[in-house]
């Protein structure tokens, strides 16, 4: 049985503390030439959203992506340090990406907002980045919108690893973004209530299926296995 697990990140895997966010002020600085005057808005929005969201409130010009990105990848990068003294890993996550990359026939990666290099800093940081495969994930700088990444994920494990185009895909997330993504794209969706939203508002969000955490490695499996044999 074939399967394609892709994980959120943070609020997900890791717990940032705090330092996403600050790195999204010091990009917008950077490109600015101020200070932000409110904290960047994310709850799992993508990195295009977050920074033109940025600007807009603050009545500028979004600049070219290409700038955009480069100052995000410079401060995602400055911050490193900041991350692994402040950040921690969520409570089973090293054993349930250990798990699933076991799987024979599975394929597991990342779909989420973070652009590429700040993705793999924030694995690096804890040591999570050799558990997943990285190069057939979806990230902020592909799409702006959240469900649009589903497809990119595909395309990119079909044409790199020779994955069927009909294999089931499954998402791991926090927000009702993750959700949402999840149903328009006819992917299964595994929510975790490990960030700001409760088991209850990722319900009524549409998820069937939404644990406290991902602490059992055998319960997640077994869900898995569900999606994988559809």
């Amino acid at each position: 049985m074939q399967l394609f697990v892709l994980w959120d990140i943070d609020h997900t895997l890791i717990d940032n503390a705090g330092v996403s966010k600050e790195t999204y002020a010091a990009a917008f600085s950077a490109l600015a030439g101020v200070q932000p005057s409110g904290a960047p808005r994310t709850e799992g929005r993508t990195d295009r959203l977050i920074m033109r969201d940025l600007f807009l409130r603050h009545g500028l010009p979004e600049p070219d992506w290409t700038a955009t990105e480069t100052a995000l990848a410079r401060a995602g990068e400055e911050r490193f340090g900041d991350l692994r003294r402040r950040g921690t890993t969520l409570p089973g996550v090293r054993d349930a990406l250990k798990a699933v990359s076991a799987q024979d026939g599975w394929v597991s990666s990342v779909l989420t907002g973070n652009i590429a290099a700040n993705a793999r800093v924030k694995l690096s940081a804890f040591g999570l980045d050799p558990l997943l495969d990285l190069s057939v994930g979806a990230y902020g700088a592909d799409a702006v919108q959240r469900p649009d990444l589903v497809a990119v994920a595909r395309e990119r494990v079909h044409r790199l690893r020779g994955v069927r185009d009909d294999v089931p895909v499954v998402l791991v997330g926090d927000t009702p973004r993750d959700v949402e993504a999840a149903l328009a794209t006819g992917s299964g969706i595994i929510a975790v209530a490990s960030g700001i939203h409760s088991r209850e508002e990722l319900a009524a969000a549409g998820a069937s299926v939404v644990l406290p955490d991902l602490s059992d490695t055998a319960g997640l499996l077994g869900i898995l296995e569900t999606f994988a044999a559809r």
